[in-house]
C-alpha cells in the first residue's frame, strides 16, 4: 500500500487536459499495489469515461512502455497499451516524474478473484507468448539482465543488528520487531539459502527470456467479460523463464498455492523443463526482497499511517502454512528427493 504523493490533483487533471486531451471531472487517489515510487489514480470525464493514471518517479519509464508496445503488437491480446499523448508520445514528462494513462478497466484482480479453469489456461498460453517473443538487440540492451544481485540479502542482514537492540518504534514496529525475533531462523534460513542458490545460478548461466518479473495475482486484472489482462509491466528483466514461472503456485498473497492451478497453467503454457534449483532461488530470493522492504519501511520510518497494519499483515501473511515461505522451503527441499 501507498500514500498520495508527488503532483496535485489539480496540477494531474491539467495535463490531461492539456496534453491528452481528456477532459477530467474527477481524479480519484487509489491506494493500489506496493510501489513506494509510484501513486495511481482513476480519472473520470463528463461522458463517464474512465482512465487509469500513474505517476511514477523518475524517467526511466521508457523501455517499460516499449515492451509493451511490443508485445500487444505482436498479438499478445493480454496487454494493454497506454493511451498516447495529443503529440503521439507514449508517457508525459513533469518535473522528476512521468505520467502514463490507460484506459480503466473496470474488474478484479487476482488476489481478490479466483481464475476460472479457462482463465488459467489462457494465462499459460500468454505467458508462454511473452518467454518467446524474439526481443530486438535494441530493446535488449535497456532491459535488466538478470544478475543474481546480493542487494535484498544484504539489506535483510543490516536489519539483524536493529532487531536484536532495544525494540523501539510504533506500536507496529514492536510488533513486527517481536515477530520476527520469533522467525529469525526461519528469517536466516531464507537469506543463506537464497545466497546458496544464487551463486550456483552464476556458475550455471541458464538462458534468459523476456520476463515480466511480478506476475502475480495483483498483476492479473479479470474484466466483466471474464478477459484477463497482464498489467503493470514496470520492471521486465531477461531471465531464465522461472523468474515468471516461480509464482504459478507460489502462493503470494496466500493465493494461487493449489496443484490444480498449476496443472491448468501448464496445460495452457505447454510441455516444458522446468528448473527446479532456479524456481527455488526465485522463491526464497523473493521472500527476502519483501522482508527486506517491510522491514524498511515499518521498523527503519513512520511512513505509511493507515497502511502500517496492512502492511504487517502482509509481512506476518507470508509466513502462514501453504503461504510463500512454506512454499519455497518444500521447493527447495524436493531438490533432494
Amino acid at each position: 500500500m501507498i500514500e498520495k504523493q508527488f503532483l496535485s490533483d489539480q496540477r494531474i487533471i491539467s495535463y490531461l487536459n492539456t496534453d491528452y486531451g481528456i477532459n477530467v471531472v474527477t481524479l480519484t487517489f487509489s491506494p493500489l499495489g506496493a510501489d513506494m515510487n509510484a501513486s495511481v489514480y482513476k480519472a473520470k470525464t463528463h461522458d463517464q469515461s474512465s482512465y487509469f493514471v500513474k505517476i511514477k518517479r523518475g524517467h526511466h519509464h521508457d523501455i517499460s512502455i516499449a515492451i509493451v508496445g511490443l508485445l500487444h503488437d505482436t498479438g499478445i491480446q493480454q496487454i494493454i497499451p497506454p493511451i498516447k499523448t495529443i503529440h503521439g508520445q507514449p508517457t508525459k514528462s513533469i518535473e522528476d516524474f512521468t505520467l502514463i494513462v490507460y484506459p480503466f478497466i473496470e474488474g478484479q484482480d487476482g488476489f481478490s478473484r479466483n481464475l476460472t479453469d479457462d482463465q488459467w489456461i489462457k494465462l499459460g498460453v500468454a505467458l508462454k507468448q511473452v518467454h518467446e517473443i524474439d526481443v530486438p538487440t535494441s530493446i535488449q540492451n535497456q532491459i535488466r539482465q538478470e544478475a543474481y544481485s546480493p542487494k535484498w540479502r544484504e539489506a535483510v542482514r543490516s536489519l539483524y543488528l536493529h532487531i536484536e537492540t532495544e525494540p523501539i518504534g510504533d506500536e507496529i514496529a514492536l510488533k513486527l520487531l517481536k515477530f520476527m525475533k520469533e522467525n529469525m531462523l526461519v528469517i536466516h534460513r531464507l537469506v543463506d539459502r537464497a545466497e546458496q542458490l544464487g551463486q550456483k545460478l552464476r556458475d550455471q548461466s541458464p538462458k534468459f527470456v523476456l520476463c515480466h518479473s511480478d506476475i502475480h495475482g495483483g498483476n492479473v486484472l479479470i474484466d466483466k467479460n471474464d478477459t484477463i489482462y497482464i498489467v503493470d509491466w514496470d520492471e521486465p528483466i531477461m531471465a531464465p523463464k522461472e523468474r515468471d514461472l516461480m509464482f504459478i503456485g507460489g502462493g503470494v498473497a496466500n493465493v494461487w498455492n493449489k496443484p490444480q492451478e498449476e496443472m491448468l497453467f501448464y496445460k495452457g503454457y505447454g510441455k516444458t523443463e522446468v528448473n527446479t534449483s532456479i524456481l527455488a532461488y526465485y522463491r526464497h530470493e523473493r521472500i527476502v526482497e519483501d522482508i527486506a522492504l517491510y522491514g524498511r519501511e515499518l521498523l527503519l520510518t513512520t511512513a505509511g499511517g493507515e497502511y502500517r497494519p496492512v502492511m504487517y499483515k502482509q509481512f506476518i501473511d507470508m509466513f502462514e502454512p501453504r503461504g510463500v515461505v512454506d512454499i519455497a522451503f518444500k521447493t527447495d527441499e524436493s531438490l533432494v528427493i
